[in-house]
């Protein structure tokens, strides 16, 4: 077998049916095999996998086993040569596993494959590559220094910004929402570090790798939807855990650092301040909607309802022309994932991000359409 999927779930049964579809369109042509695992959820996940997809492999934990122990299970299962550690709020393209198994053979150095990753609103991920936390880097990220200087080699390699998002290359520290690597090499690490805290278990996994003289690469030339990107930092809750999950980091991998210890400190204090004038992104309507889609009993059904008019397209080539016409006028834009490909609405997410732009997706063979609007934002779904 070529390939293991491991899809770890919690509370997320939406995502999850609309992840699962794209990866059964992605694996075709290829021995592969998909594991869902879940943590002991409270909504409708389980009911969805036996009404869905009874054909899979489920593991339907009965406590929330973290995201470490919950991945490590469900590698337990997995006969693939390779594994892709897959969130379950991700779109993958037709060709994402078929590009990065070639890009792998041809590579034999690979430690972990990672991708770029858009979230909702067609934005890149920063988070899809990423540098070695050092002290003064994890400083920069939890300031905001970063990101307020990322033209400055000095401040810019949390975000490994020595690669452009259309730059494929080595890079340290890969995102746990796509991580592609060999079984062999990962059931050699330990896989997760179970004792890991939040925010450090693909850091850590990463490291290890590059340890065994590994090089883990970002590879640009395909892209994944990841609805729920990396939170910013936005609350007391978010720099408090980052805080443990380097520290976790550090005391695992080098020696205590106090000057790590006092540069967090600097900059909670710091990003406090700053926070104070600063505001939140506002919530803006669409004032039309654009289906692409040749099913006019579907634009019906959600004309009704949402109550509001839907013009369908029947190609992409018609969107674009139609969104060059209008531009600047905020627009929601609908796709049919019974008529259109992953790969194709990735894309267009990507060519089409706009502050005026917002996307939703019916899911192939489903009934609801989902998205989100932000990398912060935890989405909306509506039945039809």
């Amino acid at each position: 077998m070529q390939l293991s999927v491991i899809i770890l779930n919690y509370n997320v049964a939406h995502f999850l049916e609309l992840c699962i579809r794209s990866v059964q369109k992605a694996v075709l042509g290829m021995q592969a095999e998909i594991i869902v695992v879940d943590n002991n959820s409270t909504d409708n996940s389980s009911a969805m996998m036996r009404e869905q997809f009874p054909e899979l492999r489920y593991i339907a934990n009965t406590e929330n086993y973290g995201f470490p122990k919950g991945n490590n299970m469900g590698v337990e299962y997995a006969q693939g040569e390779y594994l892709c550690i897959l969130n379950p709020d991700t779109v993958v393209g037709e060709d994402t596993f078929k590009q990065i198994y070639a890009f792998t053979a041809k590579n034999p150095d690979c430690g972990i494959v990672g991708c770029r990753l858009i979230d909702g609103a067609g934005k890149f991920l920063p988070e899809s590559k990423r540098g070695v936390p050092t002290p003064w880097v994890a400083f920069t990220k939890v300031s905001g220094l970063g990101k307020v200087f990322s033209k400055s080699p000095w401040f810019n390699r949390y975000y490994a910004q020595h690669l452009h998002e259309s730059q494929t290359g080595p890079t340290a520290i890969l995102v746990g929402a796509f991580m592609w690597l060999k079984r062999e090499l990962y059931l050699e690490v330990g896989g997760f570090d179970e004792d890991c805290f939040m925010y450090s278990d693909d850091i850590d996994l990463s490291y290890m790798i590059l340890k065994k003289n590994k090089v883990n690469y970002y590879y640009a030339d395909t892209t994944v939807i990841h609805f729920k990107g990396e939170s910013t930092l936005k609350d007391e809750t978010f720099r408090n855990r980052f805080q443990e999950a380097m520290q976790f980091f550090y005391r695992k991998h080098f020696k205590k650092s106090l000057l790590f210890d006092g540069m967090m400190k600097l900059g909670t204090i710091y990003f406090a301040f700053v926070k104070q004038n600063t505001s939140g992104a506002k919530s803006v309507s669409p004032e039309q909607y654009y289906l692409l889609s040749d099913c006019e009993e579907l634009r019906q059904r959600i004309a009704d309802k949402t109550n509001r008019e839907i013009t369908a397209l029947s190609s992409i080539a018609q969107l674009k022309s139609t969104l060059k016409q209008k531009r600047g006028i905020y627009t929601e834009i609908i796709f049919d994932g019974d008529f259109v490909s992953n790969k194709a609405l990735i894309s267009l997410m990507r060519e089409e991000s706009s502050r005026f732009i917002t996307f939703k997706i019916k899911p192939s063979q489903s009934a609801f359409l989902i998205g989100s609007n932000n990398r912060n934002d935890r989405g909306q779904i509506i039945p039809l």
